[in-house]
């Protein structure tokens, strides 16, 4: 056998005991209680760069672009020496902290000094979390974390020994918060979504979707939206939904009739929403739970009103678009029937319910995933039509798939976990907080307008958890400072971490997107902004009326929840040219301004906006009535 070979089979069993190994231990640590904090944490980083070293070589993937495993092994190249020699470094530190357990969790952290041995392990620990993250997605999350580093020590003049100390003897640095969430809640979820996909849910997700909307206009943009936020609340990654999703989707909207950018943009903008939308949502949403000292449950009750109002946007915009376009669904006879859906594949929704029932039962989150993730395969088992998907060596490969899904999670909030350990001891988030206040001179509205494009801009360069973790380190603070409720502000920065991922000039759910429609980037990017504009708007009215985060009374949330998706409705027919009709340059201006001034909170801006859509919902009539062709208004 060639050496290249044996050695190709042996780092692939390497990495199949590390990821078999690391699910175990998650799940060991659910059913029976993790250890403590530094050795849990420990333990899944450990997992982490081992896998990290053994399948990201020298140069880093393209951040969160999807690439295949030649890819990933620099074109087939099978780990180097000195990816060995990385891995073991990069291990030993974790090492050093279980050997020493009693030692560490027994000193007086800033107090005791460190050791010359304890000083070289943190050192190596940074920078081995530094390279780790830039393997796994890119150089700009560990850029951001050394110019938080140059700031401690040359502007804050944080002594390097107790700078140390924070980043690796305690639990405020590295094996922070962050890691603790990506522990203790995303391996299992992440885990969970690859054992769906193992067992053909995408497909049912997809057949769902069709057979509900796909005979309408526009049917195929339609089944992109609704597929996009089923399969997104159990990937997280945008970019993943769009890679699931698009190789059916887009073909389909181009074949309907959709420009290929328009059916780009459709399918980059629904997939990015799946980070937000419950049950699962995404990474970032559990360190939201942390960082608020809430229950899981707590946060997806706060985002299913947002969560629906953007999905609200993105199928009307698709709806509007297609009616001003005159394009039709697809023939029913081509449409999978509902019935048959569910006969065939409707047991697959059972892990899923499985999750929301335990849940809400008043059990954690990371258990309910670990009972819908232990009923995937039995699941499938019950029906002929699924049980194909139940072997070994499928339910192997699923256990594979979910550990090195973990790997750009896992790593960012590790390297994250630096940027939090320099903003706490430093006090730089006070510092910042000072400053939007002061730079907003009490203007909320600037404060937020601060905070979107700090968001936008982060997230351009990093996945969603790290860009959210930075902007609680740094803007939250502020906005809370300015009176706006906590849920409301992190939510905030939530949404504008999510939706870099379709704001140019880096968009990574676009590229991936454009790429499946041989589209025009800026041109899908572009129309991804477009049908998204209403969700650009969500944030902001989610921190002016706290009753669409179900805060309040409700008649109060009911009210707010139907004036904003009235809003929504014509904020979106006036950007995409057509309402009950197509519409002229006024009626657009007015639908836009009515939607904006229903969206706002407020009994005033409420009686504006119905009587704008009274006074544009008669003229559209009125236009129907004489028969006036779609072709004749404005078509943006």
């Amino acid at each position: 056998m060639p050496r290249a070979v044996s050695h190709a089979i042996a780092v692939n069993v390497a990495v199949t005991i590390t990821a078999i190994a690391m699910a175990a231990y998650h799940i060991w640590a659910i059913a029976f209680g993790s250890p403590e904090a530094i050795l849990f944490r420990g333990a899944h980083l450990f997992f982490a760069v081992v896998l990290t070293f053994l399948l990201f070589r020298r140069t880093a993937a393209k951040d969160d672009l999807p690439v295949s495993d030649e890819q990933r092994h620099m074109d087939g190249r099978l780990p180097s020496p000195l990816d060995y020699v990385l891995l073991v470094v990069a291990v030993t530190p974790i090492a050093y902290l279980f050997v020493n357990y009693e030692y560490v969790v027994n000193r007086i952290y800033y107090i005791d000094d460190l050791s010359v041995l304890d000083m070289v392990m943190a050192v190596v620990m940074t920078v081995m979390v530094l390279e780790a993250t830039r393997r796994v997605i890119g150089w700009a999350l560990p850029i951001t974390a050394l110019v938080f580093l140059a700031y401690g020590l040359l502007i804050a003049r944080l002594e390097p020994m107790r700078l140390l100390d924070q980043l690796f003897m305690t639990t405020e640095g590295i094996f922070g918060i962050p890691l603790s969430v990506s522990a203790g809640y995303v391996l299992i979820f992440v885990l969970f979504g690859s054992f769906m996909e193992r067992t053909g849910t995408g497909q049912l997700f997809m057949d769902f979707a069709m057979s509900l909307t796909g005979h309408s206009a526009g049917g195929p943009g339609k089944v992109s939206v609704l597929s996009s936020s089923l399969f997104g609340t159990i990937s997280g990654s945008a970019v993943a939904n769009v890679m699931v999703d698009g190789p059916i989707a887009i073909p389909l909207m181009k074949r309907s009739g959709f420009p290929p950018h328009f059916a780009a943009g459709v399918e980059s903008t629904a997939s990015t929403g799946g980070q937000i939308m419950p049950p699962i949502m995404g990474a970032a949403a559990f360190v939201m739970a942390e960082f608020l000292a809430v229950s899981y449950g707590q946060v997806v009750i706060w985002a299913i009103i947002p969560a629906i109002l953007y999905y609200i946007a993105c199928f009307a915009a698709v709806h509007f678009e297609a009616k001003r376009c005159g394009l039709v669904g697809l023939p029913r006879s081509e449409l999978p029937r509902l019935g048959e859906v569910m006969r065939v594949r409707g047991h697959l929704f059972i892990p899923v319910i499985s999750i929301l029932v335990v849940m809400y039962s008043g059990y954690s989150a990371p258990l309910a995933a670990l009972v819908g993730t232990l009923l995937c395969f039995p699941v499938a088992a019950l029906r002929a039509s699924t049980r194909g998907y139940v072997n070994w060596q499928n339910l192997i490969e699923a256990i594979v798939d979910g550990a090195k899904n973990a790997l750009g999670v896992a790593t960012a909030c590790a390297c994250a976990g630096v940027v939090i350990g320099v903003v706490t001891l430093s006090g730089l988030g006070i510092v910042f907080t000072q400053f939007v206040v002061h730079l907003a001179s009490s203007s909320l509205l600037l404060a937020l307008i601060l905070t979107m494009c700090a968001g936008i801009v982060l997230g351009m360069g990093m996945p969603t958890t790290p860009a959210y973790i930075i902007l609680t380190a740094l803007l939250v603070p502020a906005l809370i400072k300015l009176g706006v409720v906590p849920p409301a502000a992190h939510m905030f920065a939530l949404y504008f971490a999510v939706l870099s991922a379709i704001t140019p000039p880096v968009a990574l759910a676009v590229y991936a997107a454009a790429g499946i429609a041989k589209a025009d980037l800026w041109k899908s990017g572009w129309a991804a902004v477009k049908i998204g504009a209403a969700g650009f708007i969500v944030p902001f009215m989610c921190v002016y009326e706290p009753a669409l985060l179900m805060i309040g009374t409700w008649p109060q949330v009911v009210q707010a929840f139907l004036t904003a998706s009235i809003g929504i409705l014509m904020f979106a027919a006036g950007l995409h040219g057509y309402f009950l009709i197509a519409t002229t340059a006024w009626q657009r201006a007015l639908l836009i301004g009515g939607g904006l001034l229903l969206i706002d909170p407020g009994l005033v801006t409420d009686i504006l906006g119905a009587a704008v859509a009274i006074v544009v919902s008669a003229s559209q009539l009125a236009g129907r009535r004489a028969g006036r062709p779609v072709g004749s208004a404005s078509s943006g």
